[in-house]
Parts: structure tokens; C-alpha cells; sequence
């Protein structure tokens, strides 16, 4: 009855509106075919563009050529190749801890090591904006979760002051927010924590690649050293699947051993692990990409702007608009695909009433024609609509 009573996707069908699991015929960086239908990709998180990157290529198809197509196991049994410890040696050094744990997701990351760390008794403290990946390794995890006001310092002093001293206090974010684009405030974080006796967990996967010259939050920030857990994730810049933790040696080698989805899941497949290998050295290689993209961020902000689109507190490139209501949402995102421009509508409950939005997000490899196009597209549609 339940399932039964679901109509709302049928309902945005048949008004021609629905907008997800739209199938892609070719998705070739900074442009995507549908169908027949060409149009330029601002809905995606390949924000080096190095799903198409011949040499990240040709590492998954050396890797498929020599270790076959899967492990057929956990990283804990059968499931761990000298690859998998190489990429780990080479993630930590990256982003400047002693050790890093690859699991087969980003998700997995958040749910296997919240899970593990966070016990009975412990309190687990979250922004009320953080991945649904977090929330979702809190709730499994036996301790209590606690939430605060998105990025409000003095909110999150009043929850950590709020607990027992004695017990165990992890607080987790996201360094960049992936609806806004917004991003976390690191430095005094880390003060409230060390103030408290917490511990920082911070969710990077929408920050490396992107901040810090491609290291993250942390990095960006200089502050590496003050945060115990990094997360990432390789479903982005790193252009691949799976994903990562990196903090002390003793932190990750007991996460090892006790995180589920890291036990209990198949082993990242050997060329999702070359293909991430082969994305950090270009990222190492070629610091001018993420230069690129901090360009193009700053200038399609400026000219968002501009042109009167409310695009929050943005400070990546992560770009929202916000339109402000589900329906006007969903034909802002329907006049800009006909027009040849794919973004990703974002409706409530997802973001709060009033905060319904386009997210956009961009790619070192978009060119300049490629950008004005975009907004030339945002612009024309925008003022049809009367968003601006």
C-alpha cells in the first residue's frame, strides 16, 4: 500500500517534469549526448575532468588487463592487493597523515568509520547540512547523535558544552557542503573541539581536487595537523569509485578491524584503484588544473551574480541557484535541458522550503565558450521564468 500511494514521480512524468535516472547515451567531460541531444555539463562533480583523461584510462585498462575485473572479496579475506596498499601509502602522504583506509565508497567511508568509532556512551555531533552519508553512520553507530545550526560556531559550542565531559565526543562535517558550496569554518572548529576534548572528523569529498591545491579543507586552511580524520572520496576528482579515510596509524588500523561496510563489502575493483592512482599523480603533476577551477568558480560566481541569481554563500565551484519553489524549480531545470545545459534540480525535502535550487558545478576543463553559453542559457530562462 505504501509503494502503491508513491505517485509523486508519476505525477512529475506525466507533466513532462521528471528530471532523475535520466540514462546517458555518451558523457564525454564538459559535454553529454542524450539521445540525440547534446548538451553542456554543469551537473556533474568531475571537477579536473579526468574521467576522460587518456592516462587515467589507460591506467584502468592496464590494471583490467593484469588483475582481471574483481577481487571477489573483502579487503579483510582475499579482497586486498599490493595496489589497494600502495594507493593507501600514496593518500596519506597526500594529504599529510600517517596512514589511509580505501573502501569501496565514499559512502561506505562515512558509515563504516562513524560506526566503528562512535560506541555506546560517546556522542556524535554533525552541521545540520552534513551528507546524508554522515547522518546515516551516525544513526547505525550505538552512540547519540547531536545536530547544530549549518556552519554556526556558537551553536556547535552550546551542544559540545551541553555533554557529559568524561564521554567520547566525535564532531564530523562536510569541509565543502555539496548543495551550497559553502565552506566549513575549520580554524575556529578546531578551537571548540580542542576546548571540549573532541575529536574532528572532516568529509573532503567535495574538496579534494578543489581545495587546499587539490588536498582539501585541511590543507586550504593550514590546519592539517588539528583535524583527526580526513575523508574522501574517489567519485569525483579523483574521477573513479570508492573511497578513503586518513588520520593516525593506531585510528585507522582500529577502524580496519571494526568497520562493517569495509568488512562485510567487496574490495574496490583494481582499475577504480589505478584510475585513482593515475588521478592523484596528474593532480600532483598538474597543479594549474586546480587553479583552473578555482578561476572558473570565482568568475561564473561573479557573473551569477551579476546577473541577480541568488546563489547563497558559495565559495567553490559549487554553484547554487536558488529558485525557491519545487515546481518552478523543475521547469527552470527542463527549460535549460531543451536548451542544452544539464543541471541537477534539488527539491524539498532535500533542502528546506524556500531553498529549492538548481546545483551546478564545473570542471577544469570547461572553456571559456562553454561558460558564457551556460550563462547566456541561465540568463534568457531565468528572466522568462522571472527568477531574475
Amino acid at each position: 500500500m505504501k509503494c502503491g500511494g508513491f505517485t509523486a514521480a508519476d505525477d512529475a512524468r506525466d507533466a513532462g517534469l521528471y528530471p532523475y535516472f535520466i540514462p546517458l547515451t555518451n558523457n564525454e567531460g564538459t559535454e553529454a549526448l542524450i539521445g540525440d541531444h547534446h548538451l553542456i555539463m554543469i551537473g556533474s562533480n568531475n571537477y579536473l575532468g579526468l574521467t576522460v583523461d587518456p592516462r587515467v584510462r589507460q591506467a584502468a585498462m592496464d590494471a583490467l588487463e593484469h588483475y582481471g575485473t574483481s577481487c571477489t572479496g573483502s579487503r579483510f579475506l582475499n579482497g586486498t592487493l599490493e595496489l589497494h596498499l600502495e594507493l593507501e601509502r600514496q593518500l596519506a602522504e597526500w594529504v599529510g597523515t600517517e596512514r589511509a583506509l580505501v573502501f569501496s565508497t565514499g559512502y561506505q567511508v562515512n558509515l563504516g568509520t562513524i560506526s566503528a568509532i562512535v560506541g555506546r556512551g560517546d556522542y556524535v555531533i554533525t552541521d545540520k547540512e552534513d551528507h546524508a552519508s554522515i547522518i546515516d553512520g551516525c544513526q547505525l553507530s550505538y552512540g547519540t547523535m547531536k545536530r547544530y545550526r549549518h556552519n554556526d560556531l556558537e551553536a556547535l559550542d552550546r551542544v559540545l558544552a551541553s555533554l557529559p565531559e568524561e564521554a567520547g565526543k566525535l564532531v564530523v562535517v562536510d569541509g565543502v557542503f555539496s548543495m551550497g558550496g559553502d565552506i566549513a569554518p575549520l580554524p575556529d572548529m578546531i578551537s571548540i573541539c580542542k576546548k571540549h576534548e573532541a575529536r574532528l572528523m572532516v568529509d573532503d569529498a567535495h574538496s579534494m581536487g578543489v581545495l587546499g591545491r587539490g588536498r582539501g579543507t585541511s590543507a586550504e586552511f593550514g590546519v592539517t595537523e588539528g583535524v583527526d580524520l580526513i575523508m574522501g572520496t574517489f567519485s569525483k576528482s579523483f574521477a573513479s569509485l570508492g573511497g578513503f579515510i586518513a588520520g593516525d596509524a593506531d585510528v585507522v588500523d582500529y577502524i580496519q578491524h571494526h568497520a562493517r561496510s569495509l568488512i562485510f563489502s567487496a574490495s574496490i575493483p583494481p582499475a577504480n584503484a589505478a584510475a585513482a592512482m593515475a588521478s592523484l599523480r596528474i593532480m600532483q603533476e598538474e597543479p594549474e588544473r586546480v587553479a583552473r577551477l578555482i578561476e572558473i568558480g570565482e568568475f561564473m560566481r561573479a557573473r551569477y551574480r551579476d546577473l541577480g541569481f541568488n546563489i547563497g554563500n558559495s565559495q567553490t565551484p559549487i554553484i547554487p541557484l536558488i529558485i525557491g519553489d519545487d515546481e518552478r524549480t523543475l521547469r527552470f531545470w527542463k527549460a535549460l535541458f531543451d536548451a542544452g545545459v544539464y543541471t541537477n534540480p534539488v527539491l524539498s525535502p532535500a533542502v528546506p522550503p524556500g531553498l529549492q535550487l538548481l546545483r551546478t558545478s564545473y570542471m577544469a576543463t570547461h572553456t571559456d565558450e562553454q561558460l558564457e553559453r551556460v550563462l547566456a542559457t541561465c540568463e534568457a530562462v531565468g528572466k522568462q521564468l522571472e527568477v531574475i
